[in-house]
């Protein structure tokens, strides 16, 4: 009776044995992988392996039918522990790989503060639009406001309020880009200054700056759009004098108190007496130079008193109110003032123009 029972616990202890043989050999290698794993999908791969639903811990679980019951509960603490220490190391390894690969970025994407940091291109202002706002200050410090007025006009504004008749040259189409028969693209900022004398009692005192537009050929002197700065004084008493004065000022302000400045006769329908002004040259101070073609002066505006009939269509009263009123190109004054040859240079965009100022 004694050997068959030896037998079966034999039997037993034998199988048992075998199932610890291998649950160590188990976790042994499956130590060793996880240790050796270099990526996190190693490690997972690993994991299904040995914690999966048909992992190796999971094969060594099934086996333990055949177990005593006495023995089972010994056998499923072993399998146990060694399921929670796989998935300790498991999750250890995880976090150590991936601290491992953030500092190799980290390292990778370290910035060096020692060095110079990189220059960050700025803007500045065009050198059309510094002239401009460098005139509007000279002018301000006078006393003048700035006003504006729509690009698109009517004839009414542009020609008719300016004593320009309809039979006049400047309304021909070869000049003057219409879109409709009485609209147009304005030819001289000076409607602005009707517009305001419409809505305004004087004293008036304003500047007009703005583009304009004329059907001119293009080349190193003319174009098609430009922009213009016109000044506007209406008042009791103002007289060429005042004019003259204002001027003056201008054009030492702008090239400088050394400048001279010169008045010429000439003929415009919105102004009378009509004058054009120049100035000694920049280049070569009035000696005579290729610039201003030896005659040592260069002109800059167009100005005069302001014409009655002017006045008049405004609805102001010429015989108690005079003024006077002044023309400027701002991109003659811009490629006189900084030394350039040609006009198209300041409306071609090019950087390395640009650059330079």
């Amino acid at each position: 009776m004694l050997r068959p029972s030896c037998g079966a616990e034999f039997i037993f202890f034998l199988e048992e044995k075998t199932m610890k043989e291998q649950l160590e050999q188990i976790r042994a290698a499956a130590k060793s992988a996880l240790n050796h794993a270099g990526i996190e999908q190693e490690i997972e791969d690993l994991r299904v392996k040995y914690l999966g639903k048909k992992g190796e811990l999971t094969a060594i679980l099934k086996q333990m039918g055949s177990l005593s019951a006495e023995e089972r509960p010994a056998m499923g603490q072993l399998v146990n522990d060694a399921k929670q220490e796989l998935e300790a190391l498991i999750a250890t390894r995880k976090k150590d790989l991936k601290a491992a690969a953030t500092e190799l970025k980290l390292k990778a994407e370290r910035i060096d503060i020692t060095l110079p940091a990189k220059m960050r291109k700025q803007g500045h202002l065009h050198p059309l639009t510094g002239v401009t706002n460098d005139m509007i200050d000279i002018f301000r410090s006078m006393g003048f406001d700035v006003v504006d007025g729509p690009e698109v006009e009517t004839d009414h504004y542009n020609f008719e309020c300016l004593n320009v008749p309809a039979d006049h040259p400047a309304r021909d189409m070869q000049d003057t880009f219409y879109l409709a028969e009485n609209l147009l693209l304005r030819t001289q900022t000076s409607a602005a200054q009707i517009r305001t004398m419409e809505t305004r009692k004087p004293p008036i005192r304003v500047v007009c700056p703005g583009r304009v537009f004329r059907a001119d050929e293009v080349d190193a002197t003319h174009s098609p759009v430009f922009h213009q700065m016109e000044g506007l004084v209406v008042d009791k008493g103002i007289t060429m004098c005042d004019l003259k004065g204002v001027l003056e000022q201008f054009a030492h302000e702008i090239y400088g108190p050394e400048t001279k400045v010169k008045f010429r006769p000439s003929f415009f329908p919105f102004t009378e007496p009509s004058v054009e002004v120049d100035v000694t040259c920049s280049e070569c101070g009035g000696s005579g130079c290729r610039i201003c073609k030896g005659s040592g002066w260069i002109e800059i505006l167009g100005a005069g008193m302001v014409h009655p009939r002017v006045l008049e269509s405004c609805g102001i009263d010429p015989t108690v109110y005079s003024g006077f009123a002044f023309g400027i190109g701002l991109d003659r004054l811009t490629t006189t003032r900084h030394k350039i040859s040609d006009i198209r240079s300041l409306f071609e965009n090019d950087q390395r123009f640009l650059e330079q100022f």
